[in-house]
Order: structure tokens, then C-alpha cells, then sequence
């Protein structure tokens, strides 16, 4: 395929490139056709709704790009959030179970997150896709934070700018581009974007100090795009307009201060922080005068139409000036240039080859059993062999805007059943009612152990789940064993506890590594990478 140079582009098919959108299918349906034969859109981002198996997701791949090539238009931008752990798009058994931020923030080896990082993206690139909207180097360090939590690395600046680094250079060098997000840092805040509009109200001494830090070491590293927050930063713009749409974070702090040179991609611009408060051609156009090269629409036809047209309506009217596009599509051409985007993706022999599960497997056990953290233990660990013992596990029953994976089940019980105690598990809705909470009492009452697993995706355990922690506490003859399996700080929730661990996502390999260390079969290598609360601080 011949290298498209920005001459060769009409304005229309300038403004296109700047688009990254999503569709509803798992094969190219009559939505992203127009999108791409009509409206010349340069980015495609894939949702769980577009994944099916390991070879579905190449042959679409391959089909996009085939639509593009054939319209004479550069390689397609593929994207997708795999950040890893409890957020990730594609959780099929064909790929590899990659560890979640806050996972290798409490293993803390810069070595296990590079490999990490470095698997994720050479299986992503062997599926046709070539930008993954990660890492998150957010710093959480706000405990009811309802949408970062274990999409962090850590509370500690430094250990998310390392590790954020480290997972960039990797991803980098399997030739897919890396995602620093979300500029200029989500971690401060207690509203989730999807749902409303947060404000950081620090200044910036505070903000250089902690929100900006893992930015500056992204740019070091030679980040290739960075997102932005849908947040607003008083500090930075006096207006009440999130990050997204300012020109005083994109271009003056962003572009002149902290000298980034690469690719500005918006979050996306159908999330409620933007839509409840600005039409979305009306957001698009403002975002592109804030200086984002890349603007993000996900999911509904009718808006990404809106906001194509939007931009050129701005162009006609001298609202935004063809240079400044000329200035982002160049940006974009040299990103796919880069990363060579438009080779043909592997095939089925290619990709056995290049993901050998022989020599993944190991690095990514190793990951989860480094990363299980004990945080206190009043004399009730290990279990003993032939303990009689009641899991209850709630079950994820309603998926959050950041698509929690699914696949690679293994029921708890059935771990601690390999070390030779007797476990018996029972599933409970994630927000259990007062008549499932009075029914699982009485099973509860007839074990001598029970293990409670702790799940919420926000910044606070479900009611429900606290209320039945605390009933179990109150069982005199009952040990009771609670273990967060995502959230570390639903501690902060729970009574008076003696036995609390901290798994931070609960899919296979963390499932069976929480098993190993409550029969005492592995140690508890963990650290805390945030503070729980004043008495369980961050132990990194």
C-alpha cells in the first residue's frame, strides 16, 4: 500500500481522519461502512459488542482496513481500551488474562509490567489492532473514586509515573500505539464521566505535584497519544468547561508547557460529563479549537454524522482554520506511518507463533500471585485441610460503562477445593436484598468459616454487601474471612473485620492465587499500593 501524504487529501477526507468512532456489530455493518466510504472516519474503536472470537476480531480488522484502502484513504486507527484487569474489551479464552494497574501496582516489578504490557499489546497487534486507549495513570488517590479504583497503579505519584512509563515503552515496541489517560488526572475526583461532570479543585502547585507527574514521565517515554479528561481544572481554565474542551488545558498546558508533541484524543464525546451539558457538535467543534487532534464518538450514528458535519460547518465559517487541521491530520499520518498500520494482519500460523501460552502463562501467574495483599489477620489464617468452609461470592450482574469481562470463570471454591478443604460456594446478587441476606445467613450459621468476597466496580461497597458482612461478623461461632476482589477499599465499609485480604480483580489467575494464600500454600507478597485509611496505609 502507498504512503498517503496529507496533499493527497481532499477537506473532507481531512476532517474524517479526525474521527475515532465505534458501531454495534461484530462484522462491518451499513454504519461503519458510511462512516468510512462517506464521511472518511480514520479511527474505528471496538466495544465488547464488536469482539467475538480471536479470528472474528482479525477478519474484521482486516475488513476495515480493506474498506479504507479501497476508498483510497489511509490505514484505519483500531482502537480499544484493554487497559487489562477488570477492564478489558477482550476476555476471550484464546487470549491471555492480562493483570489490571493497581494488580502490578501492588506486585511493584517494573520488569512483570513490562511484560505485561508487552504481551497485551503483541496480541492486540496480531488481531488487526494497532492503538490500545491505555495505560490509565491516573493517581487514585480518593478512595470513593466510582470509575479509576484498580484502573490505577497506585496513590503514589511516582509509582504510576514508573510503571506508566515502563507499560508505554513496551506497548510501543510491539509496534501499537499507547494511551496515556486522563489528562490531566482523574484519580482526585468521586463522579464518574460516564454519569455527570467532576471537578479537581487543587491549584497547581498541588496539581503539578501529584495529577501531572505521571504525564510528564508519559511524555518522557515518547507517549503517542494522550486523552483527555472529561473534568474540569479551575486551576487551569477559570470557565466551567471540562479539560476536554479547553483550550487552556490542551494547548497552552499540554502542548507549550509540558511540550507534548503527539496525538490529543478526546475520551468519548457521547459520555454524559459532555452531552448533559453541550450538544455534541457543539462539544466536537470545541474540542478541536481546545487542540485535540483525535475526537472520540462511540456508539450512535446519528451523533458522529452531527459532529463530522459540525467541523466542517466550523471550517466554512472560519471557526476552525484548515491549517490547524492540516496541523492534527499530519500528527495522525505520522502515527501510521510509525507503527506501520498498514501491513496486513497475521495469519492463523503467524499468530500461534508469535502467542505461545507456554511462555505467557507463567509471567502472568506470577503476576497475580505476587500481587494478593494481606491486610490484617487476627490468627485466622491459613485454613487446614478438611475445614468446612461457605464461600459467598456476589455475582457482577450488571455491566458497568467500562465493560467488566466476563469469561475465564472459576468458582472460588473450587480453588480451595485443590488444597484439600472442604469449600461449598453460594452466589448472591453484587446488591443483595434483605431476603437473600436473611437466606444466606442461615446457610452461613451451619459453616464454622466463611469467606466473604467483597465486589464493587464503584468507589463504595453496595449497601447490601455491608449489611450482610456485618450480620456474618455478629456469628460468635462463625469465622469470618473477608477478601476485597476488586475495590481494596471496601474495607472502609465493612465492620469490625479480623481477617481482610486484597485481590484486585477476580478472574482466574487472581481467584487462584487468593485461594493459594488463604490455604496458606503461597505467602501474601503483596503491598498495599493505596491507603485503605489512617491505620492501613499504602505500603509501596
Amino acid at each position: 500500500m502507498n504512503t498517503i501524504q496529507l496533499s493527497d487529501l481532499t477537506l473532507d477526507q481531512k476532517i474524517g481522519q479526525l474521527f475515532v468512532c465505534g458501531f454495534h456489530t461484530n462484522v462491518p455493518n451499513e454504519h461503519i461502512i458510511e462512516l468510512i466510504e462517506k464521511y472518511h472516519v480514520g479511527g474505528v474503536i471496538y466495544f465488547r459488542r464488536n469482539i467475538g472470537t480471536a479470528r472474528q476480531i482479525t477478519d474484521l480488522s482486516a475488513d476495515l482496513q480493506q474498506i479504507a484502502q479501497k476508498q483510497g484513504l489511509p490505514p484505519l486507527l483500531i482502537a480499544i481500551d484493554q487497559e487489562g484487569g477488570m477492564v478489558s474489551r477482550i476476555d476471550q479464552d484464546e487470549m491471555s488474562l492480562i493483570p489490571g494497574n493497581m494488580t502490578l501496582g501492588a506486585v511493584n516489578d517494573l520488569h512483570l509490567t513490562k511484560a505485561a504490557s508487552a504481551i497485551s499489546a503483541r496480541e492486540l497487534r496480531t488481531l488487526g489492532i494497532n492503538v490500545n486507549f491505555a495505560p490509565c495513570v491516573d493517581v487514585n488517590n480518593n478512595p470513593r473514586n466510582p470509575v479509576i479504583g484498580v484502573r490505577s497503579y497506585s496513590e503514589k505519584p511516582e509509582v504510576v509515573a514508573t510503571h506508566g512509563a515502563a507499560a508505554i515503552q513496551a506497548i510501543q515496541q510491539e509496534q501499537v500505539a499507547a494511551t496515556a489517560k486522563h489528562f490531566p488526572g482523574h484519580g482526585d475526583t468521586e463522579v464518574d464521566s460516564h454519569y455527570g461532570l467532576a471537578s479537581v479543585p487543587h491549584d497547581k502547585s498541588r496539581l503539578e505535584e501529584i495529577e501531572l507527574l505521571p504525564f510528564r514521565a508519559a511524555i518522557q517515554a515518547g507517549v503517542d497519544i494522550i486523552m483527555s479528561a472529561h473534568v474540569i481544572f479551575p486551576a487551569f481554565e477559570p470557565e466551567s468547561i471540562p479539560a476536554t474542551l479547553s483550550r487552556k488545558v490542551l494547548t497552552d498546558l499540554l502542548r507549550t508547557q509540558m511540550g507534548f508533541d503527539g496525538l490529543i484524543v478526546t475520551d468519548c464525546l457521547e459520555m454524559h460529563a459532555i452531552a448533559k451539558h453541550f450538544p455534541i457538535p457543539q462539544a466536537t467543534v470545541m474540542a478541536a479549537q481546545a487542540g485535540a487532534d483525535l475526537l472520540l464518538v462511540s456508539h450512535t450514528l446519528e451523533h458522529q454524522i452531527a459532529a463530522i458535519e459540525a467541523i466542517k460547518e466550523a471550517v466554512q465559517q472560519g471557526h476552525l482554520s484548515e491549517a490547524q487541521i492540516d496541523t492534527s491530520v499530519e500528527r495522525i499520518l505520522a502515527l501510521k506511518a510509525k507503527h506501520q498500520m498498514n501491513t496486513e494482519p497475521y495469519s492463523i500460523k503467524e499468530w500461534t507463533e508469535r502467542l505461545e501460552p507456554s511462555t505467557i502463562e507463567p509471567i502472568l501467574r506470577e503476576i497475580a500471585e505476587r500481587s494478593i495483599t494481606l491486610v490484617k489477620d487476627e490468627g485466622q489464617l491459613p485454613l487446614q485441610k478438611n475445614d468446612h468452609v461457605l464461600v459467598i461470592w456476589p455475582q457482577v450482574t450488571r455491566l458497568t460503562e467500562v465493560d467488566e469481562p466476563t469469561g475465564h470463570d472459576i468458582s472460588f471454591a473450587q480453588a480451595l477445593r485443590c488444597y484439600g478443604i472442604d469449600a461449598t460456594q453460594i452466589v448472591i446478587d453484587s446488591r443483595p436484598e434483605p431476603e437473600e441476606i436473611e437466606q444466606v445467613l442461615e446457610q452461613a450459621i451451619q459453616y464454622p468459616k466463611v469467606i466473604f468476597a467483597a465486589y464493587t466496580s464503584s468507589g463504595r461497597l453496595p449497601l447490601g454487601q455491608a449489611e450482610l458482612a456485618r450480620r456474618l461478623s455478629l456469628l460468635t461461632d462463625t469465622v469470618l474471612i473477608v477478601a476485597s476482589v476488586r475495590n481494596p477499599y471496601d474495607m472502609n465499609d465493612l465492620p469490625e473485620i479480623k481477617t481482610y485480604l486484597c485481590s484486585y480483580e477476580n478472574r482466574k489467575y487472581a481467584v487462584e492465587a487468593l485461594a493459594a494464600v488463604i490455604a496458606g500454600e503461597k505467602p501474601a507478597l503483596g503491598k498495599l499500593p493505596v491507603s485503605l485509611n489512617d491505620q492501613y496505609r499504602i505500603q509501596l
